[in-house]
């Protein structure tokens, strides 16, 4: 096992750039998941520690080694790719000894190898069988195992649950966190999708445009984002995002955010966001914190009446949307106090919970 370390790591292709400089550091034994959106350099960052890609510049190290020019065979990795890549005319067991194999292991290593990351895997029973004999999720734990059997120094994943259905993703994504626990390996893990990184990762890298917008642990990137980007893309439904202005209220400040929504500014942040007075800003409230208005309206809490646009009930929720001078906005409610489309809804806001951005540089004030 092993740290891994990026040194300001440059890609282009046909000097078209696809990672700008980024540094990172890995941990030993940590579970680092990439995300950001399609073409924002994650997965050629993955492959470039792989060696299936060549950086343009920069430097990366397994352990205290600098691998840049070292092959990817010899780096001490082992990769699970999106398609699995698993040989149809062999049996699970083959595949999952077929690297030990090619490096002339011992026979009865390579059974208690193979026989080992089966029981961690729970396909003990499905050594016997061919590929095509296997549903999806099973045909990933077999490429999870070929790459567990190498005891690799780095675990790299590229998208491994992107090709299964909903319900086997999900499934699958304890199954990963679990196996990790037992296999405490080094993991470098790519997806696009946030619920993926957050679910799994130790920390969480944005990536934005071939850069690193944040690094952090997930509750750190879900409540204190550092960027527009970052804000918007961790959540479900995304955050809410409005124009507004800072303005003096008496003794404290108020964000104005139409001619008939105004939210009082905490105390607590009165000190930031002074020097911000008289600036139009952009404000930022996830759904989760506009909840539906209950009797007494509690500290750090601020109500308002919205009339409905749409309302979506969703089960053990319901998403009620409204609009702010023109742009949509969304909470979340409880079901039973959902009221109806073209009606006024009593609503609160965690005001404890905003964020200002200032447009122009796009960062959290």
């Amino acid at each position: 096992m092993a740290q891994v370390a990026l040194r300001n790591i440059v890609k282009t292709f046909d000097r078209t750039p696809a990672v700008q400089g980024i540094d990172l550091d890995i941990s030993d034994r940590e579970f680092i998941v990439l995300v950001g959106p399609s073409g924002c350099g994650k997965s050629t960052t993955l492959r470039m520690i792989a060696g299936l890609e060549e950086a343009t510049s920069g430097e990366i190290y397994i352990g205290d080694q600098l691998v840049n020019d070292v092959p990817p065979k010899d780096r001490d990795i082992a990769m699970v790719f999106q398609n699995y890549a698993l040989y149809p005319h062999m049996t699970v067991f083959e595949n999952m000894s077929f690297g030990l194999r090619l490096k002339k292991f011992p026979k009865p290593e390579i059974r208690e190898r193979v026989q080992a990351a089966a029981r961690i895997l729970d396909i003990t029973d499905l050594l016997d069988r061919r590929p095509k004999q296997l549903s999806g999720g099973q045909r990933q734990r077999v490429a999870m195992g070929r790459a567990i059997v190498r005891n690799p120094k780095v675990f790299l994943f590229d998208e491994p649950l992107s090709n299964l259905d909903a319900k086997l993703r999900v499934q699958m994504r304890t199954e990963i966190k679990k196996i990790h626990q037992k296999v405490t390996t080094t993991t470098v893990y790519v997806t696009h999708d946030q619920i993926e990184a957050m679910t799994l990762a130790d920390r969480v890298v944005i990536m934005n445009g071939g850069r690193i917008d944040q690094i952090g642990t997930p509750h750190e990137v879900y409540h204190k984002p550092r960027t527009q980007f970052v804000a918007g893309f961790i959540g479900s439904p995304t955050m809410n995002f409005l124009p507004c202005r800072l303005v003096e209220n008496g003794a404290g400040l108020t964000v104005r955010l139409s001619d008939w929504l105004a939210l009082p500014v905490p105390a607590s942040r009165e000190a930031r966001y002074r020097p911000r007075v008289g600036h139009e800003l952009i404000f930022g409230l996830r759904p989760e914190h506009i909840r539906e208005g209950r009797g007494d309206v509690p500290p750090g809490m601020a109500a308002f009446e919205a009339r409905l646009d749409v309302v979506e009930p969703m089960g053990m929720e319901t998403m009620v949307y409204f609009l702010v001078d023109g742009v949509e906005v969304c909470g979340r409610v409880d079901p039973a106090a959902a009221g109806t489309v073209g009606e006024p809804m009593r609503l609160v806001a965690d005001v404890n919970q905003m964020h200002l951005i200032d447009p122009r540089t796009e960062l959290v004030v």
